[in-house]
């Protein structure tokens, strides 16, 4: 099956792609660890607010105390040995195999040695180096395991070495026995050890009582007061927050290791991302329409988001050191009041799951997103940034003291450690401008800032225009003010529309003498056409105005006012000729109309609206009331007849005041004056 992709799908596709890719990301900004927020130290007072157990949890031991207890166990600890019980039958027939070899006589007093031969072997015999060692540990008794696996404890002092063995022999002889005798036997040759180390056993027996050692030394219970807030960190203390902070670590780990947290995460971010995008849809068309405000959109909320993920994942900073407002302050630069304050309280709502005292922070990010977008109605001087920054500051610093009161009951138990945030925050607001003008550049968007740059008809453009056409120059600065004062009645982009309006003719500088404002005392060119080489020479200065527009870079916005300023009106005096001189030959419209397109705007409308009617006041006989009145009624009817607006979002209501702005504007423009009396020159002047 083949599936047909039209512009429309592939929009919609890419709208959902968008749409999806934003929640994802969203959700992969969420942390996934929360960081304990509190600092102490032990001797140091607590600076937060008061701390109750949330939920039981252990007093874990401090590493000190992990440490005293684990020497103080491995005290008692006893090493073990593997007792070799046929030692002494080997070492006493080697040595009698020995002496044979040398004496024909078996040895003298051969029942006392072998009978204190059999009594050190049955203690047992350690090297000497391990007998030290237990003696520097002070370790009282070993474990001696037999063959079969049984086990006898005996003392540490009941055990030889090689050398005490051989003492042991020598000095506790029967007076009837020499030295001399005992040396000529060379025992020292044959007492070796028969308790040997057993390592393994004893590590396992060792790390079975380490790890039988109580990690904790108490509970703490649900509600239970920890510390309040001017009270010193004592040791305990430390001990019972240190705990804590293990605790909310490992249920914060167990809690989003949960699917079920990634699956509520992604119903709260799809249902607010949703919302958002249905006002866009229902209440902004054209931005919803354009898919380079959507993205920028998208990108700013995500610029935001991830700010807050980085503080919040990677440092142990407060989250209001994120400057948020920046995201209300650069969409109101570029598009309205409504869509900033939108797109901050879903941003907001969203980050509020990631932060502790979401409430506090919903209030402070409200009351801060409308100070942001109150405070900046137009950005277009630098001062009016660092206004709204200080009026941001201070309205995050009055509403926290505020709820801090509410909560903590007295002054002295605020914690004002945030107060230093907002000002940061604030202070970094001031970046905006940078980033508004990167945005301009990278998404094709226009600033008041902007505008006020162009609205400069001191620029070198302007200059020019004002040389070569004079005439539609002086037009261009009237159809602006008009249009400027129609704007504000309505509610529509003054700002934009002025700038419109000063751009709008620029095309007419090319070939100015095809301009009957132009022409001054001259011949009129036009005449020596015929009626469609006539109306393509009018129609001409649209295409070429945006030929110059896009050569001396001026934005989309504006460029969108020259297409838009005839629409897909005729050249009526050329057309009308045609018809009139040629009966009964059905003229080529396209030839006599403008390329348009139609205005898409509030603001393009008034443009096309102010441009006819400036340009039709100045062919009025009198400049009456009536006769003004009903000039501007009889251009914009016919516009509106013409279906001119039918793509611009303006209302009958709004078309009628724009009547009205305009109306009274032509008649301040060409109100009558007093006449001055001449003097009289046969009176003298005395």
């Amino acid at each position: 099956m083949n599936i047909k992709l039209t512009k429309e799908k592939i929009n919609l596709f890419t709208r959902i792609g968008l749409f999806v890719s934003v929640v994802v990301i969203i959700v992969l900004l969420f942390p996934k660890d929360k960081k304990f927020k509190y600092q102490y130290e032990i001797g140091k007072p607590w600076t937060y607010e008061l701390i109750t157990a949330s939920f039981d949890f252990p007093i874990y031991k401090t590493d000190e105390q992990l440490e005293a207890d684990r020497k103080e166990l491995l005290s008692a600890y006893t090493p073990y040995f593997q007792y070799d019980e046929e030692v002494a039958g080997r070492q006493k027939e080697k040595w009698l195999n020995d002496w044979s070899k040398k004496n024909p006589e078996p040895p003298a007093y051969s029942a006392y040695v072998e009978r204190k031969l059999n009594e050190i072997f049955k203690k047992g015999i350690i090297s000497s180096g391990v007998y030290e060692q237990l003696m520097s540990n002070n370790r009282k008794s070993i474990v001696k395991v037999y063959k079969d696996r049984k086990t006898e404890i005996i003392s540490t002092e009941d055990i030889y070495t090689p050398k005490s063995a051989y003492e042991e022999i020598v000095m506790n002889k029967p007076d009837y026995i020499s030295v001399q005798d005992l040396s000529s036997y060379n025992l020292n040759l044959y007492l070796i050890e028969n308790l040997r180390f057993d390592s393994i056993t004893s590590q396992n027996v060792r790390d079975d009582m380490v790890k039988n050692l109580s990690l904790t030394s108490g509970m703490v219970q649900t509600g239970e007061k920890i510390i309040d807030r001017g009270e010193i960190v004592s040791p305990v203390t430390y001990s019972i927050l240190n705990s804590m902070k293990i605790e909310t670590q490992k249920r914060n780990t167990a809690f989003k290791e949960s699917g079920y947290v990634i699956v509520g995460e992604f119903i709260i971010v799809i249902g607010l991302i949703l919302l958002l995008t249905l006002y866009l849809y229902l209440f902004r068309q054209n931005l919803f329409e354009n898919l380079n405000n959507l993205l920028f959109i998208a990108l700013m909320i995500l610029f935001v988001i991830g700010l807050a993920s980085i503080v919040l994942r990677f440092t142990n900073l407060g989250i209001y050191i994120v400057p948020f407002t920046m995201l209300p302050i650069i969409i109101r630069v570029f598009f309205d009041s409504r869509t900033a304050l939108f797109a901050h309280f879903i941003t907001m709502l969203i980050i509020s799951f990631m932060v502790d005292n979401p409430f506090t922070f919903i209030v402070l990010q409200i009351i801060a997103g409308m100070t942001a977008v109150s405070g900046l109605k137009d950005l277009t001087a630098r001062s009016q940034l660092t206004q709204t920054a200080f009026y941001i500051f201070i309205s995050y610093s009055v509403m926290y003291l505020a709820t801090e009161l509410i909560s903590e009951g007295a002054i002295n138990r605020i914690y004002f450690m945030p107060l230093a945030y907002f000002a940061i925050s604030s202070a970094l607001l001031l970046l905006a401008y940078v980033l508004i003008y990167l945005f301009e550049k990278i998404f094709n968007l226009i600033s008041a800032i902007t505008l006020v740059e162009l609205t400069n008809i001191n620029s070198d453009l302007m200059i020019r225009f004002a040389e070569n056409a004079p005439g539609t120059f002086q037009h261009s600065l009237q159809v602006s003010n008009l249009a400027t004062e129609a704007a504000k009645k309505i509610g529509a982009n003054s700002l934009l529309v002025r700038t419109g309006a000063l751009y709008h003719d620029i095309g007419k500088m090319i070939n100015p003498q095809y301009f009957i404002e132009n022409q001054v005392g001259a011949s009129n060119p036009l005449l020596e056409m015929n009626y469609v080489q006539a109306a393509q020479a009018i129609i001409r200065h649209v295409p070429d105005g945006v030929i110059l527009a896009k050569k001396h870079g001026l934005p989309d916005q504006i460029i969108g006012f020259i297409t838009t300023h005839h629409g897909r009106t005729k050249t009526k005096f050329f057309y009308n000729s045609f018809v009139n001189d040629n009966p009964g030959i059905t003229p080529d419209e396209e030839k006599f109309t403008y390329p348009g397109p139609l205005p898409y705007s509030k603001e393009t409308a008034i443009l096309m609206m102010s441009d006819a009617v400036e340009a039709r006041s100045r062919t009025l006989g009198e400049y009456t009331e009536e006769s003004i009145s009903k000039m501007v009624d009889s251009m914009i009817d016919s516009q509106i007849a013409d279906g001119q607006f039918k793509d611009a979002p303006i209302s009958f209501k709004d078309v009628e005041t724009v009547k009205k702005v305009l109306t009274e504007k032509i008649k301040n423009i060409y109100h009558s004056r007093i006449a001055y009396p001449e003097l009289n020159k046969d009176i003298a002047v005395k």
